[in-house]
């Protein structure tokens, strides 16, 4: 089963490639709402497209500001200023999305994805 994703627009267009590549839906930020819509906008868009939301926006990974019990999950790509990173990441990523291909996986979750780790927030 394909999972859905709802990209954030600061996330670069090999990561999109990538979470299609591995069979997944994804929509695009900037086709559904203005590129500098607010936080909380992109978040209900995601709820209300049944997505989970990907981005580098380190916002999403404040767990105080967005409790990830009240989203169909976020996943949030640590790069650090550090672009060269995106390749390890995404293997990391897409090998756990690879065993987890179920939408309630994700529900309720914030995923930290780092090059070496992937850490999860409830």
């Amino acid at each position: 089963m394909s999972l859905r994703f709802f990209v954030d627009h600061c996330v670069p267009n090999s990561v999109i490639q990538a979470l299609r590549d591995a069979g997944h839906d994804v929509l695009v930020l900037k086709e559904h709402i203005p590129r500098d819509s607010h936080d909380a906008v992109v978040l209900a868009k995601a709820q209300e497209l049944d997505a989970i939301l990907v981005s580098l926006n380190g916002d999403f990974a404040d767990i105080a500001a967005y409790p990830p019990s009240q989203y169909k999950g976020i996943i949030s790509l640590q790069v650090r200023n550090h672009p060269e990173v995106i390749a390890a990441l995404m293997r990391r990523l897409t090998s756990y999305l690879s065993g987890h291909t179920e939408m309630p996986s994700y529900e309720g979750q914030l995923f930290s994805v780092e090059a070496h780790r992937i850490r999860i927030w409830k």
